[in-house]
């Protein structure tokens, strides 16, 4: 057994820190009556090589456990041992001297012996364990910054790390990496996104699944079950068994933002993995049971369940919110994360008592966060408990996923009657939620698809969801999805079929991309990327959910159209303005920002509860722009021959037309046909122009 010499240690930092001489260990616990700390030679030795005691009044400030212990360097593993209360149904204390327990600072961790199944009911079960890492201020940046993107600017690519790059058809050194995402950085370029919005990267239990998922042999993949936030998922990496692999995930980022793309974290700080009742104690249970999660009053063994996984992250207690705001500034700190999107955010609203609070402590503990200043916050505005907040969540920066917007574009574009003044609302920016408040159109992140439901594609194949291979019955994912099949129920070598689909799809894309506010879009959707109807695939490691590059190939006039959807938006302030619509005085004259339309010029049918038509002109907003003229047709029948406003100056020209076959759907500005006074806007189709 190994001896090593220990002093007195440092509260601060939390976690292990590596010095010249040894390690600093800190680790918080308000009501543990003894530490223990386990060392191990390497993340994959099976026993200790030495168990240092922790005296409590040596070794403990006010809350913090710590102790410094010589000759630990980088690569070395290690857990911890907590006693104390176990009257769990009384005080709400999951103390247990045998059982080891990971760090909940531990930057980098080792999950290789982990069984889940196993630690539910063996205290003595190989736990997860962290490993010591290299210091992390020593990192060359090479002087590459945050991209200064303003929120207004932004386009927002959500996808998953693993998903991206992990069909053979990518191609790439090391698939399903962080490093293999560098080597696809000229694709995002080309496509023109100005961020990717990562699915959970931070360190999760792939174990964590119900019964019946698990004897199928499928896994967590979407990565919503954290257990260490300070730490990045180990299969990530090429080798996480470095004690610098971090640093791949930051030649990541440095190489994101050399091609001047920011990154943002998709976090989770509602509930961990651990679970409830029944779940394994790995860590904030085993250290800070009481504290950290919302416990039934009545009954501390279980816990209050506001998000569907089990338990509830108990986000106002003091200990708490400095934990959640400690872990973000270290994001930004260390690996330069250009934002956050919070995962059920609407949890972070309620107090101690489970009740929604409008002055919740870490959300505005947040929005105040002087490193945080510059990051985008986004909030997924609402809970599993029923509480929603699209519109009115707390603060003034935070942005939201706006679930109005997904649902009414849905509706609109798949025919519904009656909806013309939500859609005119939204796609301007949704003021009715966010002028009331102050906030500006780029609080409202708005999208059609994302990871949770259907793909664009599928959007279009399927009316139900086909969730069988989950192994759930299909009772897992929502029913309502706002979709059409347009006559067959997935795939089909209908011509037709396949072709109104496309044309729908480009629908999608065109008015999102045409939205006052800040477009996401899901990975994959730009090369109609199928889930074969799955609108829950959290669990598919495979095929279903992996990126297929051959469609780049196969469907490339679709990534064509986005890609110039895309650049047509950059090339327009005036669809990424700052502020809600008003119209501008110019020599004494009103000359408003937006001119509404109907089948006649300025006569919006606002009141015609069969209307699916709409039309609007956009004055540019800087000089030089050119103005746009937008044409939505959702009938599924009805041409319509519609006069174009009349100009004092210059001439419109066709810049898209979604009816036309590629390359006639989007032209470059070179290519572009000038209209005559009149148009013929085709069935399920939008069509715009600009005016130069």
């Amino acid at each position: 057994m190994a001896s090593f010499q220990t002093r007195k240690g440092s509260r601060y930092p939390l976690g292990a820190t590596c010095m010249k001489q040894g390690t600093n260990f800190c680790i918080f616990s308000r009501h543990a009556t003894s530490v223990e700390l386990l060392l191990y030679e390497s993340p994959q030795s099976l026993s200790p090589i030495e168990v240092i005691p922790l005296d409590p009044h040596e070794n403990r400030d006010f809350y913090f456990w710590n102790i410094f212990v010589e000759g630990v360097t980088p690569g070395m593993a290690y857990t911890w041992r907590a006693d104390g209360p176990d009257d769990t149904r009384v005080s709400g204390f999951r103390f247990n001297k045998k059982r080891q327990l990971l760090d909940p600072w531990a930057r980098v961790v080792f999950d290789g012996f982990w069984q889940r199944e196993e630690a539910k009911i063996n205290v003595l079960a190989q736990p997860i364990k962290a490993i010591v890492p290299h210091c992390l201020d020593h990192y060359d940046w090479e002087g590459v910054s945050m991209p200064e993107i303003p929120p207004q600017d932004a386009t927002i690519y959500e996808m998953h790390v693993r998903g991206f790059t992990r069909h053979p058809s990518s191609k790439v050194e090391n698939p399903g990496t962080f490093s293999a995402i560098i080597e696809k950085i000229p694709y995002l370029q080309e496509l023109g996104v100005t961020h990717v919005e990562l699915l959970p990267v931070m360190a999760f239990d792939e174990q964590d699944v119900p019964e019946g998922v698990r004897k199928l042999g499928l896994k967590n993949y979407w990565g919503y079950s954290p257990h260490s936030f300070f730490a990045l998922h180990p299969t990530y990496f090429k080798d996480s068994l470095r004690p610098d692999c971090m640093n791949e995930f930051r030649d990541m980022v440095k190489a994101l933002h050399k091609a001047g793309i920011g990154i943002i974290l998709d976090v989770v700080f509602n509930h961990t993995t651990e679970g409830g009742e029944d779940g394994p104690v790995i860590n904030f249970k085993g250290l800070s049971n009481r504290e950290f999660y919302h416990l039934d009053p009545l009954d501390k063994r279980k816990y209050k369940d506001f998000t569907g996984c089990g338990n509830t992250v108990n986000c106002n207690h003091p200990q708490v919110t400095f934990f959640i705001i400690e872990c973000l500034e270290y994001w930004v700190k260390y690996f330069h994360i250009d934002g956050f999107r919070f995962d059920l955010a609407s949890v972070l609203a309620r107090g101690e008592d489970g009740n929604p609070m409008h002055h919740a402590p870490v959300i505005w503990s947040l929005e105040f966060s002087r490193a945080l200043s510059k990051v985008h916050l986004i909030a997924e505005a609402w809970d599993a408990g029923g509480l929603y907040q699209v519109g009115g969540f707390p603060g003034y920066r935070w942005q939201e996923w706006n679930g109005m917007y997904r649902d009414v574009i849905r509706r609109f574009v798949r025919g519904d009657k009656g909806f013309v003044g939500e859609v005119a609302t939204r796609i301007s920016g949704s003021s009715d939620l966010y002028e009331p408040t102050g906030r500006a159109p780029f609080n409202s992140i708005n999208f059609v698809t994302c990871h949770d439901g259907f793909t664009l594609w599928d959007l279009v194949s399927y009316e139900r969801k086909h969730n069988e291979a989950n192994g759930e019955g299909n009772r897992d994912g929502i029913d309502e999805n706002f979709s059409c099949n347009y006559g067959v129920e997935g795939e089909t070598s209908d011509k037709e079929v396949v072709e109104l689909r496309a044309r729908q799809a480009k629908n999608f894309m065109a008015i999102l991309l045409t939205s006052i506010g800040v477009p996401m879009l899901l990975s994959g959707d730009e090369v109609l990327r199928s889930q074969k109807g799955n609108n829950n695939a959290w669990c598919q490691d495979n095929e279903l959910n992996w990126l297929d590059w051959r469609l780049l190939k196969d469907n490339h006039n679709m990534f064509r159209f986005v890609k110039g959807m895309i650049h047509f938006r950059k090339r327009h302030p005036c669809l990424r303005r700052k502020h809600f619509l008003k119209g501008q005085r110019v020599e004494g004259r009103e000359f408003p920002d937006i001119s509404w339309h109907g089948k006649r010029l300025f006569q919006p049918e606002w009141y015609d509860r069969d209307s699916r038509f709409l039309g609007f002109t956009m004055s540019g907003v800087s000089q030089g722009e050119e103005d746009i003229h937008v044409l939505l047709n959702m009938d599924d029948k009805e041409s319509v021959s519609v006069k174009l406003p009349p100009l004092s100056w210059g001439r419109w020209f066709l810049a898209v037309d979604t009816f036309n076959a590629s390359p006639a759907d989007i032209f470059e500005r070179h290519e572009q046909p000038p209209a005559g006074k009149e148009y013929l806007v085709r069935p399920r189709s939008v069509v715009i122009f600009e005016r130069r």
